[in-house]
């Protein structure tokens, strides 16, 4: 009993170096210039084909990198959830919306690679459908779409799809940039993690509520 509990710390412990070193990979050279091979060996394994034998293949890997952080993420978004209730404010949905990464990096300390790693993910052709599938999975990020939505009722279709895709671009590349000048010791515009939430709440706000003065996004 004591050895087979001895080795499954072993176990959990050599999944949590690979799981490191490849969020860490992952984020600063791209999900395709990063071979199983280079994640076991900056994980310290002797054995290079330990990231297939404890995760299979590259898209298993990634998916056990994102859910690794979904847990805490959806702890965040789910008490802002709370807390914003049945708000027609389109500021609160769109902060439950941009404040759960920010807030989860600001808790892991520095340096991170989480953002980054997003957001290599999400631009690579092969990989796309994995990070959109595991966020889509979330019932509260589901739940924070649906109010923005309800707050939103007159916004042309079109003109709804556009500016969702702005959105996103900003929520994903955003934290991404300010993460990578950490680690390059640049400097930020906002001084935290929580101050740049605001910022980017800020921007997107103004996005979702700016004029529309192409009428024939109407269609």
């Amino acid at each position: 009993m004591a050895g087979r509990t001895v080795r499954a710390e072993q176990v959990g412990a050599t999944r949590e170096l690979i799981l490191t070193a490849a969020e860490r990979l992952f984020a600063e050279r791209g999900v395709h210039a990063v071979s199983n091979r280079q994640v076991s060996e900056a994980a310290g394994q002797g054995n290079n084909t330990a990231v297939g034998y404890h995760f299979g293949t590259k898209a298993d890997l990634i998916r056990a990198i994102v859910r690794k952080h979904a847990a805490r993420i959806e702890d965040v978004r789910l008490r802002l959830l709370a807390e914003t209730g049945h708000s027609t404010d389109v500021r609160d949905w769109v902060s439950c919306l941009v404040r759960p990464l920010p807030e989860h990096l600001a808790d892991l300390g520095s340096p991170t690679w989480y953002a980054r790693f997003c957001a290599q993910v999400m631009t690579d052709p092969a990989m796309h459908a994995i990070m959109v599938e595991e966020s889509l999975s979330s019932p509260s990020l589901r739940q924070v779409l649906e109010g923005l939505d309800r707050c939103l009722p007159d916004l042309p279709p079109g003109i709804r799809a556009e500016r969702s895709a702005m959105a996103r671009e900003l929520i994903l590349h955003l934290p991404a940039e300010r993460e990578r000048a950490l680690a390059e010791g640049m400097p930020t515009p906002r001084a935290t993690w929580g101050d740049a939430a605001s910022g980017l709440v800020d921007a997107i706000v103004g996005i979702w509520l700016a004029p529309v003065t192409n009428r024939a996004w109407d269609v």
